[in-house]
């Protein structure tokens, strides 16, 4: 008898999915019915890989370096992992603790997989980066999200490490920090980072620690690492990876880091579910490691001129509540006061905005669970042209509600 999707897993039909990916979709379809669309939906720097990366890659090609390698990825990879790691935070990873991954989500299967039973509980602060609780529910087991403090345009977003700390249960597994934040762009200070250890150490939990955008960090705020606590072994599942500082999204590259036995069990699942990374993939990111470093430095001072030519166009708009992001490349404005004059909610909102000014912008419900109803995400890794421009067109939307 042929299956039916009543006889898929439960849990398979429940997944969320990733919704930055469904307004990629609904953008090239408006591009290609012959709209200009100004998207600032995804979440990716749009400066091309560096040269230096790609010729490294040809230069695998052309060597035939195109066969299967170790599961955790090749040895020279791993020690360039350590040693970029070691150099920034005296973190003492050894090769032998890294698994390189496809993409920085593979890293957090695997996290996640190593130690989240059915019935457990992970504490997820929000709005949050969809692929966390997706994973643990997957796994059998319970989000449970602690909104953000939002502070307001002068304060931006702040870890609540007291409501954290509330609620943890017998049942808790873990907490999540993604730090700097997706999709707030919030840098969480070196005290809370410090009290969510110590939080973590008190009730013996681990901390899936997600530092993809450590690079991007600006105005010269001070950032602490998890890797930084000299005891990182005992609780912290480290993830980190390839796309955003190196802007290397499509060449999916990410790493976990963790105890050496727990590295040498994972590779035993990886090897079960994608077998190795891509083999040329991994030479160039040696040469991403490797620098020159100097073409990572200038897009994040590009970065940090865009930051502000976002937060001055948006802070124009009436109803916008703006603070200007910290870390990685995303701004998360408060639109409630629009919102409610317009009684919309904030996926209406960013529907009617497509599609009538053809301008992306993510709801920030796309960042579950509800922490995110009162606001939208845009990422400025976008021309400042293109920028100014969009804003504009969001201001014209917004006198067309007649607010």
């Amino acid at each position: 008898m042929k299956p039916s999707t009543l006889d898929m897993k439960p849990i398979i039909a429940e997944l969320l999915g990733e919704v930055a990916f469904v307004y990629i979709a609904k953008a090239r379809e408006l591009e290609r019915a012959g709209h200009r669309v100004i998207s600032f939906g995804v979440g990716q720097p749009d400066i091309p890989t560096f040269q230096h990366i790609i010729d490294e890659a040809k230069k695998a090609l052309d060597s035939k370096f195109t066969g299967y390698t170790e599961t955790p990825g090749i040895r020279e990879l791993r020690e360039a992992v350590a040693d970029y790691l070691n150099g920034r935070y005296g973190s003492n990873v050894k090769p032998s603790e890294i698994i390189i991954t496809p993409g920085a989500k593979g890293a957090i299967f695997l996290a996640l997989s190593a130690y989240i039973n059915p019935g457990d509980e992970i504490i997820v602060p929000e709005p949050s980066y969809p692929a966390y609780p997706e994973v643990a529910r997957f796994l059998g087991a319970k989000p449970v999200y602690i909104p953000l403090k939002w502070l307001g345009p002068t304060g931006g977003f702040a870890l609540d490490v007291e409501a954290i700390e509330a609620a943890i249960t017998p049942r808790t597994k873990a907490v999540v920090v993604n730090n700097p934040h997706n999709p707030t762009g919030a840098l969480f200070t070196p005290t809370q980072v410090e009290r969510i250890y110590e939080i973590a150490r008190e009730h013996n939990i681990m901390v899936l620690v997600d530092e993809i955008y450590d690079n991007f960090i600006y105005d010269n705020q001070p950032f602490r690492s998890f890797l930084t606590f000299s005891d990182w072994r005992d609780r912290v599942l480290y993830i980190n990876g390839f796309s955003k500082t190196f802007s290397m999204t499509g060449w999916r590259l990410g790493y976990l880091v963790v105890r050496e036995e727990v590295a040498s069990k994972l590779t035993r699942l990886a090897v079960n579910i994608w077998s190795c990374p891509v083999s040329f993939a991994q030479r160039a990111a040696i040469a991403a490691l490797r620098g020159p470093w100097e073409p990572v430095k200038e897009m994040i001072r590009l970065f940090q001129y865009r930051r502000d030519v976002i937060t001055r166009k948006l802070s124009e708009i009436r109803g916008f509540e703006v603070w200007p992001s910290t870390g990685a490349f995303y701004i998360f404005p408060r639109i409630k006061k629009v919102l409610d004059a317009a009684k919309l909610t904030v996926e209406e909102f960013v529907e009617k905005l497509l599609y009538s000014k053809y301008v992306v912008t993510l709801p920030g419900t796309a960042f579950p669970d509800k922490a995110g109803r009162e606001y939208i995400r845009l990422s400025f890794a976008v021309d400042a042209k293109l920028i100014e421009e969009g804003v504009e067109r969001i201001k014209e939307f917004i006198g067309s509600l007649g607010i």
